[in-house]
């Protein structure tokens, strides 16, 4: 999701050969330059529950998107993400108890709680390093592979 030219692609298929890899991308501009050669379909999180995607997810790597995407529509878009995973979600992102430096345009900057409360909403649970599963997993977890458990 927001996964630019695919760069997450080749690392996964490093470690899986056989891996079956499917990005997301707003900018037309990766898609028509790698859209067929490495999968990338044009949508972002906004579009998700409109795009056609019906296939379920091993793993959703989000990374560095999410501070970016206006509170409803990471509200909505969470939910549809939550919908089609069925393992595990890498979300990557920064929040305002975090000391960044850097380009800040488009950043919006919210507290870790708002994002814990969005995703929990969704129906996702914290595994820890900036990575959920959805509930119906997390009630097959050990005690302490669940943060806040």
């Amino acid at each position: 999701m927001g996964c630019g030219e695919g760069l997450w692609r080749a690392a996964l298929r490093r470690e899986r050969p056989h891996l079956e890899y499917l990005g997301i991308e707003p900018s037309a501009y990766a898609v028509e330059r790698y859209g067929t050669r490495r999968n990338i379909r044009q949508g972002d999180l906004a579009s998700l529950d409109g795009s056609g995607i019906r296939e379920h997810f091993d793993i959703v790597i989000c990374n560095d998107v999410l501070h970016y995407v206006p509170a409803p529509t990471l509200r909505r878009g969470m939910h549809a993400l939550a919908k089609r995973l069925r393992g595990i979600a890498y979300l990557g992102l920064f929040t305002s108890a975090d000391d960044i430096e850097g380009d800040l345009h488009g950043y919006l900057r919210r507290s870790p709680s708002f994002y814990r409360r969005a995703f929990e909403d969704a129906g996702l649970r914290a595994v820890g390093m900036h990575c959920w599963i959805p509930e119906p997993l997390a009630r097959d977890r050990a005690a302490l592979e669940l943060i806040g458990a």
